[in-house]
Parts: structure tokens; C-alpha cells; sequence
């Protein structure tokens, strides 16, 4: 299927499948339009794709509510001692420094694990982006709390010119698809190998299910001329 495809799925509020490449994780993600997402999607990323849900947003809106990355926060930290420092991820081993911030829930959920509640949290924080600049952090710590159940992912300022991941393909997505700067994302996992679902196994869940696969590659491609 073609990018535009894959756009216009996303403007429907269903999922597309994204590659990273296989440098990297060499995984496979459903990601959904945050602003789209229902008790029923977080079920089917937890039922068929089986990894950490998570939420990425773009650098801009996580410094305008006031997120860091979960790296520097730790570093930062005066309850950490230096010895316990030394356990603060620098990169991971395909490259990267981790994407992770703060998890959260938002105020309105009850344990905030459910599927019902982290789509609450989740299609809040992208209702939080259309907010008006100047109040959005403010109601960012009156709407939500954390420690919770929905890690936020922020992505690298430039996006694919910085980074490749999955966090930062999938805000571009957004950002193509003319949408909030917001998704959710779900690695695809096999419990068959107990390992990343394959490429192969993913090609064909998409196809099987009418969803568009996207490779990271071709969307790196894409970015260059666009």
C-alpha cells in the first residue's frame, strides 16, 4: 500500500503498521492517531500486537507542558546516587538514547490500566494539544498525574533528520496526515518465537487485515525530497 494510504487510514482513525529497519530494532509497530483512539484500539494493540502501549509526541508540545526525557530527569535527580547513576540507559544497543519521559494516567481514570482508561488518557493528551499555548501546561498538571500507566514518548527536535525511530516516524505520520502530533504505539510481538513478531509474519497480518505497512526507509526517503 501506498503512503497515501496509509494517511488516509490515519485520518480514518485506523492503524497503520511501521518498520523501522533492521539497523535498528528491526520491529514492527501498530500505530493509531491519538486523537482517534478508542477502548477498542488499546484492546486490539494489547490482544494482537502484545508490546508496551505507549504515547509519542512531538518535542514542541512536550516542552510546552513541561516533559523531559526520563534520562535527563534521573541524571538530574538528587535522590539518585552516583552509583545508582550508573544505571541510567545512555544508548540502547541498537544506537539510540531511549525516547521515554513520565508515564501517566489522567484524572478522570480509576487504576488507569484499562483499556477504557488508557484510551481516556490517551485521546486527552491530543485533545490537550489543541489547547491554547499559553494554558497548556497548566492544565497538563491539573488533568494528569503521574506516576501512571501510559508512557510517554517524546520525539527528537527535527524528527527523521535526528532520529529513527518508531516514536519519530510516527509523529511524522501525524504531522503528514494533518493531525495532532500525537499517536499511539504498540510493538508487535510473536509469542510463538517469544521474540519481535517478523517482518514476514507483519507483511501478512497486514494484508490479512486491509492495513497499510509502512518502511521506515521509504518514509526516510520520502522525507528527503518532501
Amino acid at each position: 500500500m501506498s503512503l497515501n494510504e496509509a494517511i488516509s487510514s490515519l485520518k480514518r482513525g485506523e492503524f497503520v503498521l511501521l518498520h523501522d529497519e533492521g539497523k535498528r530494532e528491526n520491529e514492527v509497530d501498530m500505530v493509531v492517531a491519538a486523537e482517534f483512539v478508542t477502548p477498542a484500539h488499546i484492546a486490539r494493540m494489547r490482544q494482537q500486537a502484545g508490546g508496551l502501549v505507549c504515547l509519542a509526541i512531538d518535542s514542541i508540545f512536550a516542552e510546552s507542558i513541561g516533559l523531559h526525557y526520563m534520562h535527563d530527569i534521573l541524571s538530574r535527580s538528587q535522590e539518585l546516587d552516583l552509583e545508582s547513576k550508573k544505571m541510567i540507559m545512555g544508548k540502547a544497543p541498537y544506537g539510540d538514547q531511549p525516547s521515554f519521559s513520565i508515564s501517566i494516567n489522567h484524572t478522570q481514570t480509576y487504576t488507569g490500566i484499562t483499556d477504557r482508561d488508557r484510551a481516556l488518557t490517551i485521546k486527552e493528551m491530543a485533545n490537550l494539544f489543541k489547547k491554547f499555548n499559553g494554558t497548556r501546561k497548566q492544565e497538563f498538571v491539573l488533568s494528569f498525574k503521574t506516576p501512571g500507566h501510559v508512557p510517554v514518548l517524546i520525539a527528537k527536535n527535527g524528527l527523521l533528520s535526528k532520529r529513527l525511530g518508531h516514536t519519530e516516524m510516527s509523529v511524522y505520520l501525524m504531522e503528514l496526515a494533518q493531525l495532532s502530533p500525537a499517536a499511539a504505539i504498540c510493538e508487535m510481538l510473536d509469542s510463538e518465537s517469544f521474540t519481535a513478531l517478523s517482518v514476514d509474519k507483519a507483511i501478512n497480518y497486514a494484508k490479512e487485515n486491509a492495513i497499510p505497512f509502512i518502511e521506515g526507509k521509504d518514509l526516510l526517503e520520502f522525507s528527503k525530497v518532501h
